[in-house]
């Protein structure tokens, strides 16, 4: 049987950031274990072809879907994630949010000491190359490319002016001293070229003769002896094969792979694991529990005719005149990650810190999610969510079969404070509109409409529209109490020489988008690692 020192299940945001560290130790022989295939294509590497990679019909999207939703109307939402080299990092939007100090402040108190910002901020330091303008206390010489945006839309400005006549005070850098403000989001980019966890790290990794990266290679199960993880069975080639690990097996397949992972090797909540056929090793009720993501909902406005919107840049011929433009010159709409514009803002002035994050898009178009059509005709969109939603769900396994994707109900919506915070940003979203700069170039509001003015009314149009952030977390919850899955150096309760190091261990769903700090987890799993080989 094939062995080296450690296996690393998932080439993700934090996977690629633990196989390119452990195997700088020439001495550690490194196997990287990829379900989806290489990332060599234009979709991943032009920064809006994010939403091509996203389309459920995707290579490169695994295109789970929740179960039926209560909180929105009885809806499945559609929950991309990555299927390829960088994992999510390499479909996402491009957007690059620390989160807010306090997050992680809160993550200590939730029961995860030593995750609090004096543990983490030199680890956003050190994933960094900022390449942009934002202010002192970023990093420089890291892995991870960071750049402004490279060709804001003529809209963007028109925007920024509105929320700051709104009362929203303008900001260039929400990785800051203080998130609260509007501007530019910074995107995880060298220039126009998406810079995945893949790119960053794995690339200038690859020349090592000790690591070893296996695409297409469908983790099914781990291997144990004695309460020991000793290897990893998985599907590459067209046949079952096992690689033993020396050291230690690390899963980074993400929020819904990890926790479904650990339960198909019969670590999870002892009832289930029994009604699907599969012996219990560990009873952990906390595997799959803790499930959290933002919840966004989409407000679209129709501008006045002959206003700039990408509406028209990207409708019929002008996307392929937008791709051509991308390619000769790294210019125009290919170049804007998911939104150029940002805002975090508090709903009430009492607040210390900013509970609404907003993503501001210069188009529209149909709800439905598949589609993804634009509307023929110019317009934009504010689209609010939560920063720190109450809300929480589940994932549980619909059957032993380690290719069935797991079940996922959000619970999106379920509790009062995360629906009166998103009233309270349709209303923000609204006042924003109508300030001067947007309202002297707006015909109409198209989603909800003017007719919807009242609470119930906002509410049904948020459970009507409201869908995914793309940030699921929590389902490996991190923690010093014996009910978490996870200690505080990611190691798995109940046996030895496993860890977790993805989204799925963070305690609570951070303020703002979770690659960078998907990749710093990573950084620092490695780096409890080598600290216990030494």
């Amino acid at each position: 049987m094939e062995s080296v020192d450690y296996i690393v299940v998932g080439a993700g945001s934090a996977g690629c950031a633990v196989a390119a560290r452990l195997s700088e130790n020439a001495a550690c022989r490194v196997l990287l274990l990829e379900a989806g295939r290489r990332d060599n294509h234009l979709f991943i590497s032009m920064p809006a072809g994010w939403g091509k990679t996203q389309d459920p019909h995707s290579r490169f999207n695994w295109a789970f879907e929740t179960d039926p939703e209560p909180g929105l109307g009885g809806r499945s939402v559609p929950l991309p994630r990555g299927r390829v080299l960088g994992g999510s990092s390499a479909i996402n939007g491009l957007i690059h949010i620390c989160g807010q100090r306090e997050d992680y402040d809160d993550w200590v108190v939730a029961g995860a000491p030593g995750w609090g910002w004096a543990e983490m901020a030199p680890y956003f330091r050190r994933i960094e190359r900022n390449l942009g303008s934002a202010a002192s206390g970023h990093g420089r010489e890291g892995p991870i490319a960071v750049s402004d945006i490279v060709d804001p839309t003529p809209l963007a400005e028109a925007m920024i002016r509105a929320a700051e006549q709104a009362g929203i005070p303008r900001t260039s850098d929400f990785n800051g001293a203080r998130q609260e403000g509007v501007g530019y989001y910074q995107m995880t980019a060298d220039g126009a070229r998406r810079c995945s966890a893949a790119h960053g790290y794995l690339r200038p990794a690859r020349g090592r003769a000790n690591l070893l990266v296996r695409t297409d290679a469908v983790t099914t199960g781990i291997v144990f002896d004695a309460g020991r993880a000793t290897g990893v069975r998985y599907r590459h080639d067209g046949r079952e094969q096992v690689t033993g690990a020396r050291a230690e097996v690390i899963l980074c397949a993400g929020a819904i792979g990890s926790p479904q992972i650990l339960m198909l090797s019969g670590i999870g909540p002892a009832e289930q694991l029994r009604r699907h056929g599969i012996p219990v090793r560990v009873d952990a009720p906390g595997v799959g529990a803790n499930l959290q993501d933002h919840v966004v909902v989409p407000l679209m406005w129709r501008l006045r005719d002959g206003q700039p919107s990408l509406n028209s840049r990207l409708g019929s011929v002008r996307i392929v005149l937008e791709v051509l433009n991308y390619l000769l010159r790294k210019r125009g709409a290919m170049t804007i990650p998911a939104a150029d514009v940002g805002i975090f803002l508090r709903t009430r002035e009492e607040l210390t810190r900013p509970d609404v994050q907003f993503h501001v898009m210069p188009l529209s178009g149909e709800l439905d999610s598949d589609a993804r059509k634009l509307h023929p005709y110019p317009g934009y969109t504010l689209a609010p969510n939560v920063c720190r939603p109450t809300s929480r769900g589940q994932l549980s396994l619909a059957s032993a079969d380690p290719l069935a994707p797991p079940r996922l109900q959000m619970n999106y919506l379920s509790t009062q404070y995360d629906i009166d915070t998103t009233v309270a940003s349709i209303e923000w979203a609204r006042r924003i509109a109508a300030a001067p700069a947007l309202a002297a170039i707006t015909a109409a509001e198209t989603c909800p409409g003017a007719t919807a003015g009242t609470r119930d009314q906002l509410i049904e149009y948020a459970r009507r529209a409201g869908t995914t952030g793309h940030h699921p977390v929590g389902t490996c919850r991190m923690g010093a109490d014996e009910g978490s899955v996870v200690d505080t150096t990611l190691a798995v309760r109940g046996v030895a020489g496993l860890r977790v190091a993805d989204a799925s261990v963070m305690p609570r769903l951070i303020s703002g988008n979770t690659n960078a700090t998907s990749i710093v987890i990573g950084e620092r799993a490695a780096d409890f690692i080598r600290a216990g080989r030494r």
